[in-house]
C-alpha cells in the first residue's frame, strides 16, 4: 500500500462516498475506486460494504482505520521534518489534557502557540490518566499531562503542579477552604465518585479505609460533566479538584473546602515518550505547553494549584 491508497481510504471513510471523497481529493472518481481496490487487494479483504446509508466500513475496514490515520500522521511529520519552510517550525502535534484543568488551559494554550508557532497544527485531545498513557503507548498523541505516572522507562516525565482534592458540594452546604476538612468528612454525605478502578476512586476508597471512614455511594461516573450535573441536583458531594468547579462555585452553584491530608494532594506531570523520536514541532509545542502551565499556576487562576516544576522553562 502507498500514501496515495491511505488517503483515498481515509477519505472515504470520513465522506461515507467514492463521489465525495473525489471531490475532497481533487481526483477523478474512477481514480478513487482504483486506489481502494489497489488497497483491499494489499490487505486480502473488502474494506467498505454499500447500504442506504453510503459506504460503511466493513470489520475490516475498522481495524485498518485508526492504524490509517496513525500512519498518514507520522508520514506527515516526517515529511515536514525533512522539507521544512525555512526559519518557521510546522507540523501537526497531538496534546493530550486533563477534563478537570482542560478548560483553564485550552484557551492560553492554543494562543500561545498560534503566537510562536503558527505552522504547527495542534490537535487537543482530553482524557483520564489511565486513557492518555494508552493514547501516549499507542502513538494517538505526543505528549500529555497526567496525574502521577508510575515509574516507566516509557515515559520521560516532569512534575509541573502539584494540586489538592476539594469535597465538592451544595453552596448551601457552606464548605470553604477557609475551613479545610478532614477526611472524615467524606462519611457525612453519599458520594458521587468515578467507577473503579479510576484512580481518583481508589485514593478516596484508600484513604477512607486507613482512616476508618466508612462512606456510601449515591452514584458511580466516569464523566466528570455528570458527576458535577448530580451534585448540582442534590444526590451527592463528590471529591475532585478544585479548578473542575471554580466556575461553578463562582455562580454561587457549589461550595468546596480542601479535604486535609497529604493523601489528597497529587501531582500533574508532563509526559513525553521515550520509545519513539520527538518531532521539532512536538518539542516546542510541550514547551509552550509547560509555560502556560506555569503562568496559570503562578498567576493564582488555577484555583488549589502550586506550582512545582523549574521557576524557568526553555524559551
Amino acid at each position: 500500500m502507498d500514501i496515495r491508497q491511505i488517503r483515498t481510504f481515509l477519505a472515504i471513510a470520513d465522506t461515507g462516498s467514492a463521489t465525495r471523497a473525489a471531490e475532497l481529493l481533487h481526483i477523478v472518481q474512477p481514480a478513487v475506486s482504483r486506489q481502494l481496490k489497489l488497497l483491499e487487494d494489499d490487505v486480502g479483504a473488502p474494506l467498505f460494504e454499500r447500504d442506504r446509508r453510503g459506504m460503511q466500513l466493513t470489520e475490516a475496514g475498522h481495524i485498518l482505520l485508526d492504524r490509517a490515520r496513525r500512519a498518514l500522521r507520522e508520514l506527515e511529520s516526517a515529511q515536514q521534518e525533512i522539507r521544512p519552510t525555512p526559519g518557521l517550525v510546522s507540523g501537526a502535534v497531538s496534546l493530550g489534557l486533563l477534563p478537570s484543568s482542560c478548560e483553564l488551559l485550552t484557551a492560553p494554550l492554543v494562543g500561545a502557540l498560534q503566537r510562536a508557532f503558527p505552522q504547527i497544527r495542534v490537535s487537543l485531545s482530553v482524557g483520564y490518566t489511565d486513557h492518555l498513557l494508552r493514547w501516549l503507548e499507542s502513538g494517538e498523541i505526543d505528549a500529555a499531562l497526567l496525574y502521577d505516572p508510575a515509574a516507566s522507562p516509557a515515559l520521560d516525565v516532569k512534575p509541573l503542579v502539584e494540586e489538592s482534592l476539594s469535597l465538592v458540594g451544595l453552596a448551601s452546604i457552606g464548605l470553604s477552604d477557609d475551613y479545610p476538612v478532614s477526611v472524615a468528612a467524606l462519611g457525612d454525605a453519599p458520594l458521587v465518585l468515578p467507577s473503579a478502578p479510576h484512580r481518583l476512586r481508589s485514593l478516596v476508597e484508600h484513604a477512607c479505609a486507613v482512616a476508618g471512614v466508612g462512606i456510601t455511594f449515591a452514584a458511580e461516573t466516569n464523566a466528570l460533566s455528570v458527576q458535577k450535573a448530580l451534585v448540582a441536583q442534590g444526590y451527592g458531594a463528590t471529591v475532585m479538584p478544585r479548578v473542575a468547579v471554580q466556575q461553578e462555585i463562582e455562580r454561587g452553584v457549589f461550595s468546596a473546602a480542601r479535604i486535609d491530608g497529604e493523601a489528597f494532594l497529587r501531582r500533574i506531570y508532563l509526559a513525553i515518550p521515550t520509545t519513539r523520536r520527538s518531532s521539532t514541532a512536538v518539542r516546542c509545542a510541550t514547551t509552550v505547553l509547560q509555560n502556560c502551565v506555569r503562568e496559570i499556576a503562578c498567576s493564582g487562576e488555577w484555583a488549589g494549584a502550586r506550582w512545582i516544576g523549574p521557576s524557568h522553562t526553555p524559551d
